[in-house]
């Protein structure tokens, strides 16, 4: 079994949106900017007035590496990548990419992504594919 993140009281919006099949973000309401991960105040002003909202689903590919020794629950998926993309609204969050072999010729820099869910036992987790479907 893949290993699941543990919620904390300050991810638990977070998790609550993806098992809803929901990407959610935090975004300060003082200087207007989203951010991830969760955190209780905003890493730009240091403001305290955040609230969550619905992130668009959609992203560019930042960066990656291709994982030929995968860690444990992931052997029968390797080689993985192992992924940074940076959302529609700015911020950059590691994720896995999946429907697309995961090789450097299907994984081009600032290809179009979205947002799928996978449940992994008591949490579903933010995948990305590509946004035409596999390449």
């Amino acid at each position: 079994m893949k290993p699941a993140p543990k919620p904390t009281p300050e991810t638990q919006p977070f998790w609550d949106g993806t098992a809803a099949g929901e990407l959610r973000i935090q975004r300060c309401t003082a200087c207007e900017r989203h951010y991830f991960y969760p955190r209780p105040g905003c890493p730009r002003c240091g403001g305290d007035q955040v609230e969550w909202v619905r992130a668009s689903g959609r992203a560019t590919l930042y960066s990656y590496v291709i994982n030929h020794r995968p860690a444990p629950g992931f052997e029968d998926e390797a080689p993985y990548a192992i992924a940074v993309v940076e959302l529609e609204e700015g911020v950059r969050m590691m994720t896995n990419i999946v429907g697309v072999p995961n090789d450097p010729e299907h994984l081009e820099l600032d290809m179009e992504l979205r947002v799928v869910f996978e449940r992994r036992g008591d949490v579903t987790v933010p995948l990305f594919e590509p946004a035409g479907g596999a390449r």
